[in-house]
């Protein structure tokens, strides 16, 4: 009968593995991998009172080598649905739950796509995949940590796809082949409290904080380029914490963000940030935190693979994209060439979370026309 995808769809979803809970999931794929002949290794990074749950599986050694890279986590379901979060019912030509496009049945449609390639034959490279428990999360101890553990011994990929939920409304409209960094900065100016009728024996910090969030946010950091659009600041907060009318505050503090394209560099930003900040404030703190450099992947080569696969299948051409916000491509990146494609993300971490029964079917045939491609 082949691999019975909606199944392990269902076998997936009914996993609570909402970050930093498993709940099995990872050992229900390791489960289905072992079955294909997959050499499977469960991985720990992080504290030894909470590690993270990782996996890493691989079958095959000659090249060329495709990975395939994603996660089983997923966000709290949250209130307001009609369909048990974590019940993997099928209704409405459609499959319901937390994790179904963001990203279970990405993980699936591929385990099922690979059920099908070796069903016909022996494998001609190798193909691993890279599975993290925490995605949703701090993403400290996933990806990132499980690179250089693959680097070690000789398991970089020529090529990673993730299976991450590209599309916005109809599957075939987007490849990503890069993604904006992403700057998260907290700013605390300290001042002297005082009464508010006498400012000339105060020192007043919300005033140095608006003149300096004012310049960073009317400051434009560039035009964007042919495949990124331009860096975005965000004030996210501004904090005071003054119950007072009558009381000039000794402190203030806000906190921003910055989207940036591959124009910039983390460390760039940070340092312009922390010029602007001292010509206003020259004994405030900034504390910067950058979770992912820009990147972007050559067209061609793979990615011309990967958009003749989705044509093939949906009859549309994907546009090659950078927008959206982070994701575990950014680690990837530093190691091997990586794309992304999955599933309508129109639902993601949204109450009823749902795929349509016939999108994981064209994404098991997508990947299963891009991994005969690729030479795998």
């Amino acid at each position: 009968m082949g691999f019975d995808l909606p199944a392990f769809t269902q076998t997936l979803l009914r996993r609570a593995s909402v970050t930093p809970a498993d709940d099995g999931a990872l050992g229900a794929l390791g489960d289905a991998l072992r079955a294909l002949g997959f050499m499977v290794t469960p991985l720990a990074f992080g504290p030894e009172d909470a590690p993270t749950p990782n996996l890493f599986a691989r079958l095959g050694e000659a090249g060329p080598h495709l990975g395939f890279a994603g996660h089983t986590d997923v966000v709290p379901p949250g209130p307001g649905w009609d369909h048990e979060p974590f019940g993997g019912e099928i209704a409405g030509g459609r499959i319901w739950g937390r994790g179904a496009a963001d990203m279970k049945g990405g993980i699936a449609a591929f385990v099922a796509a690979l059920a099908d390639l070796l069903a016909a034959r022996p494998l001609k490279g190798s193909v691993s995949l890279l599975i993290t428990g925490d995605e949703e999360g701090s993403a400290r101890h996933g990806t990132r940590d499980m690179l250089p553990w693959m680097a070690a011994r000789g398991h970089i990929p020529d090529f990673c796809l993730v299976g991450e939920p590209t599309n916005p409304s109809a599957l075939g409209e987007v490849i990503k082949i890069g993604r904006r960094g992403s700057l998260n900065a907290a700013i605390t100016v300290r001042g002297v409290q005082g009464h508010s009728a006498y400012p000339q024996r105060a020192d007043n910090p919300v005033h140095r904080l608006v003149d300096l969030l004012h310049e960073l946010q009317r400051h434009r950091l560039d035009e964007g380029n042919e495949v990124f659009e331009p860096s975005c600041l965000q004030i996210t907060s501004v904090d005071v914490g003054n119950p007072a009318t009558n009381v000039i505050p000794a402190e203030a503090a806000a906190r921003l963000n910055i989207r940036f394209n591959d124009l910039h560099t983390g460390a760039g930003l940070e340092a312009w940030l922390r010029e602007v900040v001292a010509r206003h404030a020259s004994d405030a703190t900034v504390e910067v935190q950058i979770s992912g450099e820009a990147f972007r992947t050559a067209p061609g080569g793979a990615v011309t693979l990967l958009a003749d696969a989705v044509e093939h299948v949906t009859g549309q051409r994907p546009a090659l994209d950078t927008g959206g916000g982070t994701s575990d491509a950014r680690f990837i990146a530093c190691y091997c060439p990586v794309a992304e494609f999955g599933l309508v993300g129109a639902t993601m971490h949204k109450a009823d979370e749902h795929v349509a029964l016939a999108d994981l079917e064209a994404l098991r045939a997508i990947y299963r026309d891009f991994m005969e491609a690729f030479g795998v």
